[in-house]
């Protein structure tokens, strides 16, 4: 079995980063591509954003909540799926559970500072 993951320099387990949101974590990288997994607390949302240089497929794993994309609030469990296009504003939120989604990344630029903030529950800065 190929292990992608070490051919593109990742570590075997994937470093989980806290946000006051929930987490993230990096799970595999490539050229153009990057697929992670993140969890949004119940309650909690990411911040209503875009990305000028990625779009972004979201699949549910798990829980239950919302996610926001082209100004409508879409209810979201385990399998359901959305596309974000590039420039797309968009947010997901935890409902009564925690939510776990896998975000495959597609684009030129795939770092966190393509992330142009609107709105942020957590007094982050706001482009």
């Amino acid at each position: 079995m190929l292990n992608a993951t070490a051919s593109r320099g990742m570590s075997k387990a994937p470093q989980r980063v806290e946000r006051p949101w929930g987490w993230y974590e990096d799970l595999l990288e490539g050229e153009g591509y990057k697929v992670k997994r993140f969890l949004v607390f119940a309650g909690q949302q990411l911040s209503l954003q875009r990305h000028q240089h990625r779009s972004e497929n979201w699949t549910v794993v798990s829980g239950q909540g919302q996610l926001f994309c082209k100004n409508t609030w879409h209810d979201a469990q385990a399998g359901t799926t959305l596309y974000i296009p590039l420039g797309v504003l968009h947010r997901a939120r935890g409902g009564q559970s925690d939510l776990v989604v896998v975000e495959v990344q597609h684009g030129q630029l795939l770092q966190e500072s393509d992330i142009e903030r609107l709105e942020d529950d957590y007094g982050r800065v706001i482009s």
